[in-house]
């Protein structure tokens, strides 16, 4: 594995950890990953960058995404707010814990459930862990949404600790 790569801005993607994502999943049931590729997707149906998972609809599906952590992420998080608003579906994000950007306070605080992980991510089986905190926002199912498989917390909780 190429840590140079890694540990720099010379790539965007961050592959999900996939004992990480088994936890998530055993909690929401996961049908969507709208930012993946065919070697790191983890659900039958994604999208790969030729597919442009920002201009695809994510309604109907319980969506994880692990967007590429570049220029562009705002973009990904305004996506899974208007989904999760229009639809009221559930969109569950692994994004870097950047509480100060523009995209948290505008799609995030306030709007949604937030998770922070405690300790660094370990992506695409790195032997290191990511040079960056992470957190998992959750936006919950509204009433009469999809099918109803994951009930809980109102938006707004803030503090909830992931062990890595």
């Amino acid at each position: 594995m190429n840590t140079d790569v890694m540990f720099s801005s010379k790539t965007d993607n961050w592959a999900t950890p996939p004992e990480f994502f088994r936890e998530l999943d055993k909690e929401f049931h996961f049908d969507l990953d709208p930012a993946a590729d065919d070697t790191n997707h983890k659900c039958d149906k994604y999208f790969t960058v030729a597919e442009d998972g920002l201009s695809q609809e994510w309604g109907g599906h319980n969506v994880f995404c692990n967007p590429p952590y570049g220029r562009e992420i705002g973009k990904w998080v305004e996506k899974a707010y208007q989904t999760n608003k229009e639809s009221g579906d559930l969109v569950v994000m692994l994004l870097p814990a950047r509480t100060d950007t523009k995209w948290f306070h505008d799609f995030i605080y306030k709007k949604a459930e937030i998770r922070f992980v405690k300790g660094r991510l370990k992506f695409g089986g790195s032997k290191s862990g990511a040079p960056f905190p992470s957190m998992v926002v959750i936006y919950r199912k509204k009433g009469g949404a999809s099918d109803g498989k994951t009930q809980g917390a109102a938006a707004g909780i803030c503090g909830h600790m992931l062990g890595v």
